[in-house]
Formats: C-alpha cells, sequence, structure tokens
C-alpha cells in the first residue's frame, strides 16, 4: 500500500484536504489576532452572542423550514410511506443563497446605515430592490432548471443499439 493511500484511509481524505484545511485555520487564526487588537473583549463578546443566536435561534428554525419544504417536496413510496424527492434542493439552493447576500448586506438592505450616502457618493436605498429581484432571479432560475430537468427526464430514452441485442 502506498503512502498516499494509507494516509487517505487513515485521515479519511486527500493531504491535499489537510492542507488546505490547515491553511484555513492559520488564516482564520491571522485575522483573529489582528482583529482582537482592538477591542477584545466587544469582539469575544460578538462571538459568543453569534454562536448562541445560531445554536438558539437561527438553527431552529432554518430546520424547521427545511423540514416543511422537505414535506412538500415528498412523494409516496408506497402504502404509508413516503420518498425524498431531490425538488427540495431547488428551493434549498436559492434560498440559502439569498439568505446568505442578506446576512451579509443586511445593513444596507434594510437602510441602517447612514453613513454610508456620506463615505461612498453612492444611494444606499437601492440594496432593497436589488436584493429582491436577485433573490426573484436567483428562483424563477431555480424553477427553469427544475422545470428542464423534469422534462428530460420525462422524455422516452432511445435503446441503444447494444441494449436491443
Amino acid at each position: 500500500m502506498s503512502a498516499a493511500a494509507a494516509f487517505r484511509r487513515r485521515y479519511g481524505a486527500s493531504p491535499l484536504h489537510l492542507v488546505l484545511v490547515l491553511a484555513s485555520f492559520a488564516l482564520a487564526a491571522y485575522a483573529g489576532v489582528r482583529r482582537l487588537k482592538g477591542d477584545t473583549v466587544g469582539v469575544a463578546l460578538w462571538f459568543v452572542g453569534a454562536a448562541l443566536l445560531h445554536d438558539l435561534v437561527l438553527l431552529p428554525l432554518y430546520s424547521l423550514t427545511d423540514r416543511a419544504a422537505q414535506l412538500l417536496c415528498e412523494g409516496r413510496a408506497g402504502p404509508g410511506r413516503r420518498a425524498p424527492r431531490p425538488s427540495v434542493n431547488y428551493v434549498r439552493v436559492p434560498a440559502f443563497v439569498s439568505g446568505l447576500l442578506l446576512l451579509v448586506w443586511w445593513p444596507l438592505v434594510l437602510r441602517r446605515v447612514g453613513h454610508y450616502t456620506a463615505a461612498t457618493g453612492l444611494p444606499a436605498d437601492v440594496f432593497l430592490g436589488r436584493w429582491l429581484l436577485i433573490t426573484a432571479a436567483l428562483f424563477a432560475a431555480s424553477a427553469a432548471t427544475l422545470l428542464v430537468r423534469r422534462r428530460q427526464a420525462s422524455r422516452p430514452h432511445p435503446r441503444s443499439p447494444r441494449a436491443a441485442r
């Protein structure tokens, strides 16, 4: 057995994965050290608050939302049994991207930043409309992709000459 195969069997992934994970930890540590130079207590309090908000509020909220979406997209597999359908992913992906955009840009989307226009010279009142348009475009593209894939799946596939033998 080669060294790479032994490493993969022991670690569970390639050596490149380990290098990338260690590099991301190093980058996060560097950013944390740079950020903690100013207000150490405030930053630590922000991290603890963010972790608690995520674990106690957001995780149950999006878990319930995802479960509801799964129930809406399930099919029947037989008497009393439900089969999961991958169509729920066509709702998950645009919702995740839209939520991530809102999380990053929420002060501008919700007009909570008064000094933005003075600092950049750009209007701050366009972000809500743009976020809504991006969200609508994401869901429309996801719906179009779902329709194309369902249409392709419903077409009869021609039998290959080899399968006909």
